[in-house]
């Protein structure tokens, strides 16, 4: 199979400080693939050395093909950034943003007239064209960045923490229309985040990191039945209590005052619920979230 990213024994050093400790992994093409982690854990280092912004310490990396330690020139031509800071012209108005960018690429004139155009139709800023940045919502201004990322039609678009500070409901806008590109263009998607929900509903595959280091991989929903089981029981305010006696079909985890509890069948969770008297409880299908949180639980760095 060709991949649309390759990675082999990917090292990244800062000094004494290891960012990227030896991952290897590879993302298909025309996929949404997530890179998952805290703040710190190396998924925006990984990110920059796809985008050719930090060279690599050690180990190989191909981006369509192209190897990133000779073909920089060649991969920057086919990929697309959207960084997570607002960089923005902010003394430009909404399409001037996009055709001054569009140089960036050398695009011809004509192109880039009505590759802008397209776009702003597709992020439903068509209206706002002749508005000054400043005077968009935080939402606006992030569709206007992945706007601007796709101008010259990349292979590959990368997005570094694409929805961070903002609203639900925007966040939710945004992912829509990352789907909807996706599926109209066969883009390849990589996203790094550290909301779980966005790499659950957004992404066909995704890898975890832990300390520079990969700690799980592969489908979202076969890692929540993998590591976490089908449905799971939260019990709040339970810090005064000691975990429930289960067996080998139950998972049981404390963490800070809350008991959890994972199976496969929610019955077998209902019937924990009754030595729990008053407490809060909430029964539901496990999500990525608890995958997330039970790898650190029984990871050792």
């Amino acid at each position: 199979m060709n991949f649309a990213i390759e990675a082999k024994n990917l090292l990244k050093n800062f000094g004494d400080f290891r960012a990227v400790d030896g991952i290897s992994f590879n993302v298909r093409r025309g996929e949404t693939f997530a890179i998952l982690g805290e703040n710190g854990a190396g998924k925006s280092t990984t990110m920059r050395m796809i985008a050719c912004r930090s060279p690599l310490s050690d180990g190989e990396l191909f981006v369509e093909g192209f190897n990133i330690k000779k073909d920089e020139r060649e991969i920057r031509s086919i990929i697309g950034i959207v960084p997570q800071e607002n960089n923005l012209d902010p003394d430009l108005n909404v399409r001037e943003n996009l055709l001054v960018y569009s140089r960036y690429f050398r695009l011809e004139q004509e192109f880039a007239i009505r590759r802008t155009e397209e776009l702003l139709d597709f992020i439903r800023l068509a209206k706002k064209a002749d508005a000054k940045v400043d005077a968009l919502s935080g939402g606006m201004k992030r569709r206007l960045i992945i706007a601007r990322a796709l101008l010259h039609k990349p292979k590959i678009l990368l997005l570094d923490e694409p929805t961070t500070g903002l609203d639900p409901n925007v966040r939710q806008e945004i992912w829509e229309k990352l789907e909807e590109l996706r599926r109209a263009e066969n883009l390849t998607i990589v996203l790094s985040t550290h909301y779980m929900d966005e790499a659950e509903k957004l992404c066909q595959r995704l890898l975890v990191m832990a300390h520079g280091k990969i700690i799980a991989d592969g489908i979202p929903r076969d890692l929540i039945y993998e590591k976490v089981k089908r449905y799971a029981l939260e019990v709040r305010e339970a810090d005064a209590l000691p975990l429930q006696k289960t067996n080998a079909n139950f998972i049981a985890v404390k963490r800070g005052t809350a008991h959890l509890y994972f199976a496969e069948n929610a019955d077998q969770l209902t019937l924990l619920m009754q030595n729990y008297g008053s407490r809060p409880m909430l029964l539901r299908p496990s999500n990525l979230e608890d995958v997330f949180l039970r790898l650190l639980d029984t990871q050792v760095f």
